[in-house]
């Protein structure tokens, strides 16, 4: 029996930051618009079509942006409300589709294979986009195709605030007019050398053998052929909570010496939030348990705006600690949890208030992966000697 038609559904939130600020201020409509740092410092996190057309994009330098729309207007983000509209398309979404992946803050994959057997999925798909946008007034582009790849690629061209379906066996004549760095994963490296091969467009790969590209662009040339025949076998991973990030410690002896327990606290979630930057995700939940030596157990959680950063971590720790811990009880183990993960790609990593802000995590994550997890450690997770 052949396997069953595969239907993938890719929804992406058109330039969500900026959106989400023209809701909270109607006048910045269709006004250049950039969300980001300092003016001279500062890194683009998004910006509106308005401002695309002036050659402005993600991750450019604040002050090159400024100068190619010295009109713009600069706008330094509200990240509660981010976090807030992306929870709540989320929770839409998950309430409707079978299987979904949040690939990122403003992304998601819905895989719909085998609905085609009871309705239409493509009008289902539309009906959806629709309750999103009555819903939240965001505007959001879809595109349903037979796999992951294709479906983000023709999203791309169905933004702004459009959809589109690629019939399954369409996928080829729909890449071919395509210049090659519509596919995910061709820089400017690449694209130049793509060029220098004669390859301007995704049609053109065609008429080369995996071989042939090999040669030059080494494996990632055998993957790029693959990639422009519309082939791709990534599967949709399915969002839930249990995906998470933990650690916790059992004490040699039990103790209920608060000072010590907080440096504990302080420690542990230093160590997970270094795992949470290396996965390059973001985290919207933590939580902490405490053990008592009676076995008795109990934990505590709160959603936060969607960060990767220790500070903000750390001082959402120590208030659920402190909400939390039995004064003057003994605890025989303490545990420190982050959830509600979501890949942070290039906003995620400007999330934080200021650029020196996040250099210096960088740094410090450099020396932690050079010199080890322990080489670097906060004042206050470290023991003092004695006098």
């Amino acid at each position: 029996m052949p396997a069953p038609q595969r239907y993938i559904a890719h929804f992406d939130l058109d330039s969500f930051f900026v959106s989400v600020e023209v809701l909270n201020d109607p006048t910045l409509k269709d006004k250049p618009v950039i969300v980001g740092g300092s003016r001279e410092r500062g890194v683009v996190a998004a910006c509106s079509y308005a401002a695309r057309k002036f050659g402005i994009h993600s991750a450019m330098p604040m002050k090159k942006a400024m100068q190619l729309c010295p009109h713009a207007i600069l706008v330094r983000g509200t990240r509660g409300e981010y976090s807030r509209f992306s929870r709540w398309v989320t929770e839409i979404i998950a309430d409707k589709a079978p299987l979904f992946e949040k690939a990122s803050i403003d992304e998601f994959y819905l895989d719909l294979t085998g609905m085609d057997t009871y309705f239409d999925v493509f009008k289902w798909t539309i009906d959806l986009r629709q309750e999103i946008i009555d819903k939240t007034q965001l505007p959001i582009s879809f595109a349903l195709a037979s796999n992951k790849l294709i479906a983000k690629i023709a999203t791309d061209q169905a933004k702004p605030n459009g959809y589109i379906f690629i019939q399954p066996g369409k996928e080829q004549e729909f890449l071919a007019p395509l210049t090659v760095n519509k596919i995910p994963g061709v820089g400017e490296s690449t694209y130049t050398t793509l060029k220098e091969m004669g390859i301007h467009f995704i049609g053109d790969i065609l008429t080369k053998t995996p071989e042939e590209l090999e040669k030059r662009l080494g494996k990632w040339g055998a993957e790029l052929w693959q990639k422009a025949h519309g082939q791709h076998f990534g599967v949709v991973a399915p969002y839930h909570e249990a995906k998470s990030i933990s650690t916790e410690n059992t004490f040699e002896e039990n103790t209920a010496d608060t000072d010590f327990l907080i440096r504990e606290l302080v420690r542990m979630t230093e160590k997970v939030a270094f795992e949470l930057r290396q996965d390059e995700k973001l985290t919207g939940c933590i939580a902490v348990k405490i053990r008592y030596p009676d076995f008795e157990t109990t934990s505590r959680q709160t959603t936060i705006h969607y960060t990767l950063r220790d500070d903000e971590l750390i001082h959402a720790a120590q208030d659920l600690f402190h909400k939390l811990y039995r004064k003057g009880k003994p605890v025989r183990l303490l545990g420190v949890r982050l959830s509600e993960l979501t890949n942070h790609a290039v906003q995620g990593s400007l999330f934080g208030d200021t650029e020196k802000t996040n250099n210096l995590y960088k740094a410090i994550d450099d020396v932690k992966i050079k010199f080890g997890k322990t080489s670097l450690q906060k004042a206050r997770t470290v023991s003092k000697g004695k006098e």
